[in-house]
């Protein structure tokens, strides 16, 4: 058990005291009571506000509840003092000894220290990337595909079972374009000269392959025949493609998902339909007009009657239609369909999407809403688009025209631990630059290189010690840890909160913030050995002080590593 849940324990078992010597009522909700590192570190190691939290529903002065509780906490043999602050919060000092021990706790974990484990876990359904199979990854989709795996990698470290989806959108009219696109390189591997790619298709080259390979197995079968004898053919043979394409291209980011599940096959299998059923049983689904677009009415609109969802019974600003006129599905009647399938196997929904699809959340979270009855929360991820920078200017990006800047290109120029790193280093919903230049610069400005700096030097100190004769005991004296070593300590030993705060909130940038915070102070500690000689992490006449100061640096190292794996980044030993 870690410091932090410890302490949770502790001043769990300090009220259920507080209870039964009728200080406090028995049953109070606890939920929002915390244990956490105070924010002006000079009031101490932790602090709690569980009287302020729980004073009023006892009916009680939150200080006098403090002075309370705070005797009960500071018996503890790990508490040096336990001082009020304000109208009822209570600040804990921790003993040094308590810190020594969290610290070798730290290298005892390895690679599970931060680890959260569940009797029960949670099955949680992250749905990411999830880009049009019509072409390789682009950029575009660097940003949520790096921020959906970051997220799944934590939710799991924080002890949930994960479950990957990519939704392959494989039943839209772009589709249809894609086989058409097909269908013309297809022409062109059989000798015919098809000059320039016409408007509406797809020009890249990366579908002459897939004309050729159809050209090899299938001769000149297809090219004079209907639309509708090869179109079924080459739509299906050009999304298997595309998507080995894509899976290819992520796989170069470390990204592999469980599912991937076919709109095609879902409305194939009558899940839309089935939808739609459970809706109207409900009520939820109406026969009605839709209202005039906006503005200017154009002259060719006529009222039809659709199916429409109840969307502004929870929140949304209009009834949305599930179906169009020709009564196929709309991109909202296909997706509610899709959720309804997800959320029969998850006890909780996570979509990470592009920005460009906030409009929808509203309405796709109430058609879930109404399909669960509310059992399965379902929250959605915005994620800013990138954009890409060299020399400092922008690089301009057309999925269309054929020329955009695909994910293997930058993943092949920069490294794919570069990427991902630096996909993490803003709030997925905050703009981000991409500059090729500055995400490989060896500086402090630089998170990815300060980080993996850290953790060389690190591995390094080994190397050194070794050379110089050093042998050190599995566990040194860490006695010899003063009060600016146990600083780095204190950081340390909030890694498994802060792996928990972020798992709550769904937000993996959180783990890179805490790397850079902790990378810094190992730093900072570092560099005050060239000035002070004894404060060095390699003193040779001293071995003992030594072997500690060796210990703490791999406890700092062990927790990059963890952090970074949260990441999918992969530590770096040495940097030339």
């Amino acid at each position: 058990m870690t410091l932090y849940a410890r302490f949770a324990a502790h001043l769990d078992a300090a009220l259920d005291t507080l209870v039964a010597d009728g200080i406090l009522p028995a049953g109070l909700e606890r939920r929002a009571v915390t244990v956490e590192p105070p924010r002006d570190p000079t009031h101490g190691d932790l602090a709690t506000n569980a009287a302020m939290v729980l004073a009023k529903p006892a009916g009680t002065n939150p200080r006098a509840l403090a002075e309370r509780l705070a005797a009960e906490l500071g018996r503890l043999d790990e508490v040096a003092s336990a001082t009020i602050a304000g109208p009822g919060f209570i600040n804990l000092a921790l003993t040094d000894d308590t810190w020594r021990a969290e610290l070798a706790a730290i290298l005892d974990a390895g690679d599970d220290y931060g680890r959260i484990t569940r009797a029960a876990p949670f099955t949680v359904n992250v749905e990411y990337v999830s880009a049009n199979p019509t072409g390789p990854m682009h950029m575009g989709h660097c940003r949520g595909a790096v921020v959906g795996d970051a997220l799944a990698n934590l939710l799991e470290f924080a002890g949930n079972k994960v479950v990957r989806e990519y939704y392959v959108n494989d039943a839209g009219g772009q589709v249809d374009v894609l086989a058409r696109s097909v269908h013309l390189r297809y022409r062109e591997a059989l000798g015919e000269d098809v000059g320039g790619i016409p408007e509406g298709l797809y020009p890249g080259a990366y579908l002459i392959p897939v004309g050729q390979e159809l050209a090899r197995e299938f001769g000149d079968a297809f090219v004079g025949a209907p639309e509708a004898e090869w179109l079924p053919l080459f739509r299906t043979r050009a999304v298997a493609a595309m998507l080995a394409m894509i899976k290819a291209d992520l796989a170069l980011l470390g990204i592999h998902h469980d599912l991937f599940s076919s709109e095609a096959e879902l409305q194939a299998a009558g899940k839309p339909a089935a939808a739609e059923a459970e809706l109207r049983a409900r009520d939820l689904v109406y026969d009605g007009m839709l209202e005039a677009p906006k503005g200017e009415t154009p002259e060719d609109w006529e009222p039809v009657e659709l199916p429409l969802f109840r969307s502004t019974e929870f929140g949304d600003d209009q009834d949305r239609p599930i179906r169009k006129s020709d009564g196929s599905w709309t991109y909202f009647g296909a997706d509610l369909a899709y959720h309804y399938q997800k959320a029969a196997t998850a006890d909780a929904l996570i979509d990470i999407w592009g920005a460009d699809h906030a409009g929808t959340v509203k309405r796709i979270q109430a058609a879930v809403k109404a399909l669960t009855g509310g059992r399965v929360p379902f929250d959605v991820k915005l994620v800013q688009m990138v954009r890409l920078l060299r020399a400092g200017e922008p690089v301009k990006m057309s999925k269309r025209a054929g020329n955009f800047v695909t994910l293997a290109d930058v993943v092949n120029e920069v490294g794919k631990d570069v990427v991902r790193f630096t996909m993490l280093t803003r709030k997925a919903d905050a703009q981000m630059d991409f500059d090729f230049a500055k995400v490989v610069e060896a500086s402090k400005d630089n998170p990815v290189f300060y980080v993996n700096y850290a953790h060389a030097r690190i591995m390094s100190l080994h190397r050194r010690a070794a050379e110089a004769g050093i042998d050190c005991p599995r566990v040194p004296d860490l006695s010899q840890l003063g009060t600016e070593e146990l600083a780095l300590v204190k950081l340390a030993a909030q890694f498994p909160r802060v792996v928990e705060t972020a798992a709550i909130a769904r937000e993996p940038h959180r783990i890179a913030f805490y790397l850079y915070d902790l990378s810094a102070a190992f730093h900072a500690q570092w560099n005050v050995g060239n000035d002070r000689p004894e404060m060095r992490f390699l003193v040779p006449e001293r071995v003992d002080l030594t072997c500690a100061r060796l210990f703490l640096a791999d406890a700092i190292g062990q927790i990059i590593r963890n952090g970074l794996a949260i990441m999918g980044v992969e530590a770096v030993s040495e940097m030339n």
